[in-house]
């Protein structure tokens, strides 16, 4: 039951975005479409599931002085994985995710969960967490594209349709600030009914 719970507080109770605020540079700027914050959310939850594991099995290994730098090597190596893999096999994706995909080596959601989580919790607690964080991670991505795309473009996935063109500015940045404040304005009533 425990590791239900560590699993599914990263959808609404702790959602990095909507209830942590973490890791809003990819949320606001790969998230002109669903597949955009789709891919951008299941390349981090790749990184957070494996650094996670990794970080959690060399705990014991690491010396303080260095835990952080060792940390950021982990992920930036399952970050090389999954940008070689993307080049090879979804290019396009790939060039429309561009630098965001380098930047997750940086990203909060990760290196929070490998400093506060992984390193502290056995393997078994610390893969759950991390999947369970990266899969709210790309629901709330997912979520804020297929709004924006939805409004800005008629389409949803690519397959237009609403006839003619959306409004302008959800697919451009202040859409994505508008669609991601009422979105926590959501998130922050749901979590107040749980409570």
């Amino acid at each position: 039951m425990n590791q239900l719970k560590n699993f599914t507080k990263g959808f609404i109770k702790e959602n990095p975005v909507f209830a942590l605020f973490l890791g809003l540079c990819p949320t606001l700027g790969v998230t002109t479409s669903a597949i955009n914050g789709m891919g951008m959310g299941l390349a981090t939850t790749f990184v957070l599931f494996m650094s996670n594991v990794v970080v959690s099995l060399i705990k014991n290994f690491i010396p303080d002085k260095v835990r952080i730098p060792s940390f950021i090597v982990i992920i930036a190596s399952f970050v090389t994985i999954v940008e070689l893999t993307m080049q090879a096999y979804v290019p396009s994706l790939f060039e429309a995710l561009g630098l965001f995909i380098p930047l997750i080596v940086v990203n909060c959601v990760v290196l929070g969960r490998a400093e506060a989580f992984a390193s502290k919790n056995n393997l078994l607690s610390s893969a759950i967490d991390g999947l369970g964080m990266g899969l709210g991670f790309t629901f709330a991505l997912t979520t804020l594209g297929a709004i924006r795309e939805i409004l800005g473009s008629g389409s949803i996935f690519g397959v237009k349709f609403i006839a003619g063109d959306g409004m302008l500015i959800f697919v451009l940045s202040p859409g994505a600030f508008i669609a991601l404040g009422y979105l926590i304005v959501i998130v922050n009533k749901l979590r107040k009914k749980g409570a």
